[in-house]
């Protein structure tokens, strides 16, 4: 598995755990250093838009990231046209979004619309979807590119890539108020997921959702 923009490891040391080869690819050399001290996992300083790996080099490519930050659609093509390159025909590139409409819910769920930067900030997220922090507030996402659902499709057909699907990561259980305590408790987490499992590929929800999941071939 090659996992591009995988930061410090995070997914890499669970998917290794599980017995599979994971090189891990990150533009951040404190990333590198430690995605690289994990065991089983290899790692390398690299843009998502140029990759070094050779062509069909991995069965699966996981961009659980880097998508988010970039701002112009030219270089998200040439991201999602490189994962297919490095990917073998018929594997799998699961890349992970922004909702558009995360700003809003997030702003909703935790009353920050009330405050005229929060909301300009969203208001700009829902026009053109580029969400901006040029002041730096400390507590707020940084800079980066929020998705349409309607738009993912393009994307993936013009990098020349075939598109298995979309799915909801959250679905609408990021809104519930008591979403720790459900997936504290492994009975009602199980619940949950049954449920979410249910509308994870709804088209009409999947804005709801804080991120959306992916799947492409080449």
């Amino acid at each position: 598995m090659l996992d591009v923009g995988g930061g410090p490891g995070v997914y890499a040391e669970w998917l290794a755990g599980l017995g599979y080869a994971v090189h891990v690819v990150d533009p951040v050399p404190l990333h590198v250093e430690q995605a690289a001290s994990l065991p089983g996992v290899t790692a390398a300083l690299g843009d998502a838009r140029a990759l070094t790996e050779d062509e069909a080099s991995y069965d699966v490519v996981l961009a659980l990231g880097p998508l988010y930050h970039l701002i112009d659609r030219v270089d998200r093509v040439r991201a999602w046209r490189e994962f297919g390159r490095v990917v073998v025909p018929g594997g799998l590139v699961a890349a992970a979004v922004i909702s558009r409409f995360a700003g809003l819910n997030d702003g909703l769920r935790k009353d920050l619309i009330r405050d005229p930067s929060f909301a300009a900030v969203v208001d700009a997220d829902l026009s053109d979807g580029k969400h901006r922090n040029d002041l730096d507030v400390p507590d707020r996402f940084t800079t980066a590119y929020f998705h349409h659902p309607d738009e993912l499709a393009g994307e993936v057909a013009d990098a020349g890539l075939s598109l298995y699907g979309v799915l909801a990561v959250e679905c609408t259980a990021w809104l519930v108020g008591t979403l720790p305590l459900l997936l504290d408790d492994p009975v009602r987490r199980e619940l949950l997921l049954s449920w979410l499992r249910r509308i994870e590929a709804e088209p009409t929800l999947l804005g709801a959702s804080s991120h959306l999941l992916v799947l492409a071939s080449r």
